[in-house]
């Protein structure tokens, strides 16, 4: 695992420096008044506090006053090359440039591990996609595979034990319906006409079709299946089960590998809705009302109670689902993260309300609703497709522009925001591409590097970090040292976004360097230090690609 971050360390101190000004100005427990991050805007350092403005109540001064008087008292650091007050009141830092190129051989040397962390001890689960078994993925599964599978890795790399798994909604009226759809359609090929209009709720899609295709081959007397209702769960079953199938290929495609896949109707099997429900009773928290049993769940922070049971004795889907939750606990994990789609906004306080009723920690389940993905092609919405009927598959969508981009354009923009997928840019083999542009600097770096091999013998030894004079090799420097901090920070806020945006940052730093500055025609000592820093950046650039699944190419 990677020793301390430099950048980190930076934090710390100057948290730490805050912390012995504010007490020289009378602040009690300063430690917990000050916060430093990156700022948001180029040229205001490379970290920053609001320190000032948060001892503004405890002070009674303004935020320019305290901020000038915290500096005031500001120790001498080794890391700090120049303190500033910005604006209203804002304390910008710029970090010593040769005390951060120590990152460089650090980097190189730990390769792989750089900006990783040692184990937590700490089990989490994540769920993702999940698709009903009745029909191919579509273009939105595909975004919870990539955001699922990137969070995934990155909790990895924060030292976390991550388990991930789809849940197999395998039971229920969805089979019988996808089951009299094969009926419908294997009757289509003994010659009858389609349905018209279609009964209600069943799956028209020419998927269907191949499914019945492939049964008449398995099946002997499959025309006769075809007549009799009493057929139709087993018909379901057979295509929910080829279907989950032709969704487990589809995802290892795409560089999605789940640990399980957990069965609703073997849960079901096993009694544990029934077992659900009589927990709930034993805990006083359910009422019956007009012929149906009722859960308390606004006394559990949820807006209003909602029926479990219906009147005919049918569960409703969220018992299932919380016998499955409650599996997740029982399995130890630390924490359990859901990735639901868009038609689940008020599923988070309904869970969260029920897993509190069961006595466990609401909060240690987390749930981020997955927002809908438009296709744009010329400008225009893409609405339709081959075989999904009023869809487009993942498979199609993969077909079409590649993984890569599939997963960078799903990652760009944070998981509750609706996003345009633009599926000519996708296909550019251009810098316009930004997968490409960010692709095509470790590309680039690899070619250099090649070139290399016959200078290295003539180079020094060692680097001197005085060799690192120029704007934007001091940039990449940064770009290096902050690395970890990143990966940490999207780990926290679950958000594989924040990888994505560094990678853009630090490719476009690299290219124009490349651009401006020459490398292996260098007097020794000058080429040596920049090759140490490219290493370096392409180590990064690696782990960052690793960390949201996509590749690095070494030609282009």
């Amino acid at each position: 695992m990677s020793s301390e971050p430099r950048w980190e360390a930076a934090q710390v101190a100057i948290r730490q420096g805050l912390a012995t000004s504010a007490l020289r100005l009378g602040v009690e427990n300063p430690e917990a008044w000050i916060e430093v991050m990156e700022p948001t805007e180029e040229g205001h350092g490379d970290l920053t506090s609001n320190a000032a403005f948060r001892l503004t109540k405890t002070l009674k001064q303004s935020p320019a006053t305290i901020a000038r008087r915290l500096i005031d008292h500001w120790p001498e650091l080794p890391m700090i090359e120049r303190v500033e007050v910005a604006g209203p009141g804002f304390i910008n830092f710029w970090l010593d440039t040769h005390w951060l190129a120590d990152v460089l051989p650090q980097a190189v040397a730990e390769a792989d591990a750089y900006g990783c962390r040692q184990s937590r001890g700490e089990r989490v689960l994540i769920e993702f996609v999940s698709a009903n078994p009745t029909g191919p993925l579509v273009v939105v599964n595909g975004r919870a595979a990539a955001l699922g599978d990137s969070l995934a890795r990155i909790l990895q790399a924060n030292g976390y034990a991550v388990d991930r798994e789809f849940y197999v909604n395998d039971a229920g009226q969805q089979l019988a319906k996808l089951g009299q759809a094969m009926a419908i359609r294997l009757r289509e090929l003994a010659g009858e006409p389609l349905p018209d209009p279609w009964p209600e709720g069943v799956y028209p899609g020419a998927y269907v079709r191949d499914l019945a295709e492939q049964y008449r081959e398995l099946t002997p007397d499959w025309a006769e299946h075809a007549l009799h209702p009493e057929r139709r769960e087993a018909l379901g079953a057979f295509c929910a089960e080829r279907l989950r199938r032709q969704q487990e290929q589809e995802l290892e495609r795409f560089g999605v590998h789940f640990d399980r896949w957990f069965s609703e109707r073997a849960l079901r099997e096993a009694g544990a809705p029934e077992r659900m429900v009589a927990e709930l009773e034993a805990r006083g928290v359910l009422y019956r009302q007009d012929g149906a049993v009722w859960f308390r769940s606004e006394q559990f922070g949820d807006q209003k109670d909602y029926v479990v049971v219906k009147s005919d004795g049918e569960f409703t889907y969220v018992v299932p689902d919380a016998a499955y939750h409650t599996h997740k606990f029982e399995r130890g994990y630390d924490i359990i993260i859901d990735l639901l789609g868009p038609d689940h906004h008020g599923y988070k306080r309904r869970m969260q309300a029920m897993m509190k009723a069961l006595g466990l920690f609401g909060e240690r389940l987390e749930i981020q609703i997955i927002q809908l993905v438009r296709l744009l092609r010329g400008g225009q919405v893409v609405r339709m497709s081959k075989r999904g009927g009023d869809f487009v598959t993942l498979a199609e969508l993969i077909e079409e522009v590649g993984v890569d981009p599939a997963r960078w354009f799903f990652l760009e923009r944070s998981a509750d925001t609706p996003m345009d997928f633009d599926l000519d840019l996708a296909q550019m083999k251009t810098q316009d591409n930004p997968v490409y542009y960010v692709q095509y600097a470790g590309a680039r770096i690899h070619s250099v590097l090649r070139g290399y091999r016959g200078l290295a013998a003539k180079d020094p030894e060692n680097v001197d970090p005085a060799e690192y004079r120029e704007p934007l090799e001091q940039a990449l420097i940064r770009d290096v040292a902050r690395f970890p901090a990143v990966l940490r920070r999207a780990g926290e806020q679950r958000a594989p976004q924040v990888i994505v945006r560094y990678l853009s940052e630090i490719a476009g730093h690299f290219h124009a360097f490349y651009r401006q500055h020459r490398i292996l025609e260098e007097q020794p000592s000058v080429r040596r230090a920049r090759i140490e820093l490219i290493r370096a950046v392409l180590v990064v650039i690696g782990q960052g690609m690793g960390a949201i699944g996509v590749s690095v190419p070494e030609r282009m």
